[in-house]
């Protein structure tokens, strides 16, 4: 029996069907993990997110396993060398706004003990289920996540760039009613 999946996964593409059905929704609480996505969803904006998938390794040997702390670090020649990369998304502003993100990810644990205590502090630590499955591409959540996140110095954080993101991260569980994987999570 085929598994039933949600609409926007190209089955013919493991990368994205190992993406959907091993990650895309799954509640994470991991800082490391959740600044990955946070990294990856910030290059995402205006691209599809296949493109990120398939330059995902890329991305994590070019910002060093996604450590924040030396993201936070790189100066100008670290971020002329990342712009030379082909296999990255060569987009100075996104190269500039990673290096500022991971600092204001840094600040955040700082002060909350860890992002993922202030991530979830959004929701009191629940997943958002969505009972239908007429999505939106931003909710009330992700305009206020965003507008806390510009306010603390972050860029390419806008609303829906944010909602992606708590989908990623299973903050929203936005799987299609008849997906084998909205009850997995």
């Amino acid at each position: 029996m085929e598994k039933k999946r949600c609409f926007w996964v190209d089955e013919k593409s493991p990368v994205y069907v190992k993406y959907h059905d091993e990650e895309w929704g799954v509640p994470v609480h991991d800082d490391k993990k959740l600044y990955e996505m946070l990294l990856l969803e910030a290059f995402q904006a205006g691209l599809s997110w296949i493109t990120i998938l398939k330059k995902r390794e890329e991305f994590r040997t070019a910002f060093d396993g996604f450590c924040a702390e030396k993201v936070a670090s790189y100066g100008e020649d670290k971020l002329e060398e990342l712009m030379q990369n082909k296999g990255l998304i060569r987009n100075r502003k996104k190269m500039e706004a990673a290096v500022k993100n991971a600092k204001v990810f840094l600040q955040i644990q700082k002060e909350f003990g860890s992002f993922s205590r202030y991530l979830w502090g959004f929701t009191d630590g629940k997943v958002i289920l969505n009972h239908d499955d007429n999505f939106a591409v931003k909710t009330e959540l992700s305009d206020c996540l965003s507008k806390d996140l510009k306010k603390r110095g972050m860029a390419f954080v806008g609303s829906v760039t944010i909602y992606s993101y708590l989908q990623a991260v299973g903050v929203v569980n936005d799987h299609e009613l008849s997906c084998f994987c909205r009850k997995c999570n």
